[in-house]
């Protein structure tokens, strides 16, 4: 009995690792103020931790409103080669960043300041709905 109950306890533990673990990778570029109108609250003030959605997360406006941890991973051009911080920052979803946009998520300067060197332009991420 107690070598089962073991067992259980080694395997929660596991599928709750892996789902802490799980991320998207993409990239993400940034934009800057005013950030109004957007395409979930139009005129409404939604402060700086936001980001637009491109068509990967977009889901036809269901992403607005959903909250995002990004993390940089790395540099997508070699001018800034080492461009992240070491630093996360979670945003909410306020906007839609048109076919053609250049990154996954298009963050605030504030937010994408917090994760990576703003000289880098764009920068490889990990992403997840928290």
């Amino acid at each position: 009995m107690f070598n089962n109950m073991r067992v259980v306890v080694v395997v929660i533990a596991a599928v709750s690792l892996a789902s802490v673990a799980y991320a998207d990778e993409g990239t993400a570029t940034y934009n800057t103020p005013p950030y109004v109108p957007s395409s979930c609250d139009g005129y409404q003030n939604d402060g700086v931790m936001i980001a637009a959605a491109s068509d990967a997360i977009w889901d036809n406006k269901a992403a607005c409103g959903r909250s995002y941890k990004v993390t940089c991973t790395g540099a997508t051009n070699k001018g800034v080669p080492h461009p992240c911080t070491g630093q996360s920052v979670v945003v909410r979803i306020v906007d839609y960043c048109p076919p053609g946009c250049r990154g996954t998520i298009d963050l605030s300067q504030e937010a994408f300041s917090i994760i990576a060197n703003p000289a880098a332009g764009k920068v490889n991420i990990q992403f997840h709905q928290v």
